[in-house]
């Protein structure tokens, strides 16, 4: 990550800041989203039941994830339950409990569990490599359970996570989610990782949504380029100016 880190630019930023600058203002940010949305407990749960919380959660409300994630461990109680399932049970349990993308997750849960156990002798791996060799697991949901499930200092970048940050101006408007966390690993010191994503969500759900943002309320706003009209929704949905 580090070599990555190195390569980025200051290139597709809407305004002109250094690195140094950016770097300061950043580590203020994270500072003031801790201190205004502090967590006592980051970790929901083990990391086999955070990996299947993060596959059920896939295009999902949150409030519907996790009652059907309490379900699926009353039903299944553990790994080896669900890795002996029948797809089509599995499939038809989550088709029964609301979820989208039902077929698609029911093979991913059983199969994901069927590779933690054989390959990996039922403890999911704390690799972000190995994570994502899993079925349904990608770069997010990786991050997701390295930080929620094992407690390291990881940053999952969901589209709360992207929003902000593009808004904040702490990642050009028009990068990919995993250039996102490229910049934010670069400008946020390691030991404040784990808080960004839960902060930033948050902060999202309460304060800077994807609709009408309440900036006038935002404890950012001095430190925000959005709130000062420096970057725009239409710049990160890529209808904005352009900036080398």
């Amino acid at each position: 990550m580090v070599t990555k880190s190195q390569s980025l630019s200051l290139e597709g930023f809407t305004f002109r800041e250094s690195w140094e600058e950016k770097k300061k203002r950043a580590e203020k940010i994270v500072d003031l989203l801790i201190k205004t949305y502090p967590r006592e407990k980051l970790l929901i749960g083990d990391p086999y039941r955070t990996l299947i919380h993060c596959i059920i959660s896939q295009r999902m409300r949150d409030e519907v994830t996790y009652r059907v994630w309490e379900e699926l461990f009353k039903r299944y109680r553990d790994i080896e339950t669900i890795a002996a399932t029948p797809i089509e049970e599995m499939q038809e349990f989550l088709r029964k409990q609301g979820v989208g993308l039902w077929k698609t997750k029911g093979e991913w849960i059983v199969k994901a569990s069927q590779i933690i156990l054989e390959k990996y002798g039922g403890k999911v791996p704390d690799d972000i490599n190995e994570l994502m060799k899993l079925p349904g697991i990608g770069r997010k949901c990786a991050n997701i359970v390295l930080a929620y499930g094992f407690g390291k200092q990881a940053i999952p970048v969901d589209t709360h996570v992207n929003r902000i940050s593009k808004r904040l101006g702490l990642a050009p408007p028009r990068v990919a989610p995993e250039k996102v966390e490229e910049y934010l690993v670069r400008l946020i010191p390691k030991e404040k990782w784990i808080y960004v994503n839960h902060a930033m969500v948050d902060h999202g759900r309460s304060i800077c949504r994807p609709i009408r943002p309440k900036c006038d309320e935002c404890p950012l706003r001095e430190l925000c380029p959005y709130a000062k009209g420096l970057v725009t929704d239409d710049d990160i949905k890529g209808n904005g100016r352009r900036k080398g």
